[in-house]
C-alpha cells in the first residue's frame, strides 16, 4: 500500500509558505492506519524495547497501538504543565525561540530500552529532546520511529547516533 496517498497537503498552513502533512486523511481509513501501524512496528518485532514513548500529540497515536503489539508499556511526552506527577524536562532551540517537553520522573528506570514514536521528523528538535530526557534519567534509545521524515529539513542529522525508521519521505517542498 502506498501509504503517501493517504496523506493530504494543506497549503499554506499553519502559515503562508508551509506545505502541511494533514495525516487525519490516513488516520480515518482502516487499511491505511493498520497499514502504517504494521509497517512502523515490523523493525521492533524481534527485539521490541520496555517502552515506547511518544511526544503529544499525534504520535500517542502511534505509539499506543505499536506498544500493545509489542507487549510493551507507553509513556507520553508533553508539553510543561500537562503531566500530573514529579516531572523531568529537556529544553529545546527553535528557529524563533525555545520549547520544552516533559515526561514523568518514574516513567523510565535505569536501562529502560525505550523507542521513540513520532508522527512527523522535520528539524529532529524535538525527538533529540526527547531522546536526551530519556538517556538523562537512565533509559536507552533503541531507535526512533516516524509515519513521514521532511527529507529536506534535514532532521536525520539531529538524530545521527540513533537507529531511525521513517516510512514516508519527502524531498524538497
Amino acid at each position: 500500500m502506498d501509504l503517501e496517498q493517504h496523506i493530504r497537503n494543506i497549503p499554506d498552513f499553519p502559515i503562508d509558505g508551509i506545505n502541511f502533512k494533514d495525516i487525519t486523511t490516513l488516520l480515518k481509513d482502516p487499511a491505511a492506519l493498520k497499514e502504517s501501524i504494521d509497517r512502523l512496528t515490523d523493525p521492533y518485532r524481534d527485539n521490541p524495547p520496555d517502552l515506547i514513548v511518544a511526544v503529544e500529540a499525534r504520535g500517542f497515536v502511534f505509539a499506543t497501538a505499536m506498544a500493545y503489539q509489542l507487549g510493551c508499556g507507553f509513556a507520553p511526552v508533553r508539553k510543561p504543565g500537562k503531566l500530573p506527577a514529579p516531572t523531568a524536562s529537556e529544553t529545546y532551540e527553535l528557529e524563533y525561540g525555545t520549547d520544552e517537553v516533559q515526561i514523568h520522573r518514574d516513567a523510565i528506570s535505569s536501562g529502560t530500552r525505550v523507542l521513540i514514536v513520532d508522527d512527523l521528523l522535520a528539524t529532529g528538535g524535538t525527538a533529540a529532546a526527547a531522546a536526551r530526557l530519556i538517556e538523562r534519567l537512565g533509559g536507552i534509545v533503541t531507535g526512533l520511529a516516524f509515519l513521514i521524515e521532511l527529507d529536506f529539513l534535514n532532521g536525520r542529522a539531529a538524530l545521527a547516533d540513533y537507529d531511525l525508521t521513517a516510512l514516508i519521505h519527502y524531498g524538497g517542498e
